[in-house]
């Protein structure tokens, strides 16, 4: 509460040269606390201990109580039939990156320009269950992949889409001169291919035509959406494909879950309501393995609580421990 912009906590830990003994204790308090502090550690103390591997996190009796349950009915999410992966990294957004109205010309100049310019999503875009469309398109000159029946799909030879290596070539998206002309900074940057005009390799790149869940990395609740429109998403995105995507999704924008996550697998929050859904921490979540369908979301929350077979008061704690 010191700096009214900065988003980390304090940690501060005590420890010795000696093996260990498995009698770790710690507090959280928060600014308000600091001048008894004393009091407040002897009576708010918590024994705790950890497993290899296993998050940092100060649980209270009820915390760890819940979180020993979730873990012994559910599957932790690395070992669902699912794959986590990051969205394209262009290197060079302002090139890459178009407006609808760009996208139209670069069309009308030449149809064929068509077949490589897709619609794309940013972090900010996706809501809960929705997103909102910016019409902003991607140019998608890749550098070519292996699709999902083994077939090797070429690099993209931008010479034969002259509009938009016209556009590529162009100053009129080099908002930035002094680091370069616009050939200089495309063969100058990390993230390309074979070409400058193409974008980095990515072994991936057939499951952006594929069912898949989006959601951005820095959140403050849930918020995740179901893709069968075959969005591609730049790198503030993750996303998920795989199987039983629609239950996953249901189970991830769950208020509970998030509270869950937030307190158990998130590895430190950001500021007081922030977190990161970073995929090392986002594939340790462990999930039970039940079909949900066909439920409102009042129920949602309820039939997911019951599958983690928490308690009324465990439900309640959660609910208000994350003012949800």
């Amino acid at each position: 509460g010191i700096f009214d912009s900065a988003t980390v906590d304090t940690n501060i830990l005590i420890s010795e040269k000696a093996q260990n003994a498995h009698q770790l204790r710690a507090v959280t308090l928060s600014a308000d606390e600091v001048e008894n502090m004393s009091d407040y550690v002897k009576q708010n103390v918590v024994d705790i201990d950890y497993r290899l591997d296993e998050p940092w996190t100060i649980l209270s009796a009820i915390e760890q109580s819940i979180k020993k349950k979730i873990e012994s009915v559910g599957t932790p999410l690395k070992d669902w039939d699912i794959r986590i992966n990051y969205g394209i990294k262009t290197g060079l957004n302002e090139a890459f990156i178009i407006s609808k109205e760009k996208r139209d010309e670069l069309v009308n100049a030449d149809p064929k320009s068509d077949e490589i310019i897709r619609p794309i999503l940013r972090g900010k875009d996706i809501k809960r269950y929705e997103y909102d469309f910016q019409n902003l398109y991607l140019i998608n000159t890749h550098n070519g992949y292996v699709d999902e029946n083994g077939n090797t799909i070429l690099p993209i030879n931008v010479n034969d889409y002259p509009a938009v290596k016209e556009w590529l070539d162009s100053e009129e998206w080099n908002t930035n001169p002094q680091k370069g002309n616009s050939f200089k900074r495309l063969s100058e940057r990390t993230d390309q291919g074979i070409t400058p005009y193409n974008l980095r390799s990515l072994a991936y790149l057939d499951d952006f035509s594929k069912q898949k869940i989006l959601f951005a990395e820095m959140v403050s609740s849930p918020r995740f959406y179901l893709d069968r429109q075959n969005f591609l998403v730049n790198d503030t995105v993750t996303f998920i494909s795989g199987e039983n995507l629609e239950t996953l999704t249901i189970f991830l924008n769950s208020k509970i879950i998030f509270s869950i996550f937030k307190l158990f697998y998130a590895g430190g929050g950001l500021g007081n309501s922030g977190i990161r859904m970073k995929k090392t921490f986002l594939q340790k979540l462990p999930l039970p393995r039940i079909v949900i369908q066909n439920v409102n979301f009042k129920d949602q929350e309820i039939l997911i609580s019951k599958a983690l077979t928490l308690t009324d008061d465990e439900f309640d704690y959660l609910l208000e421990a994350f003012s949800i």
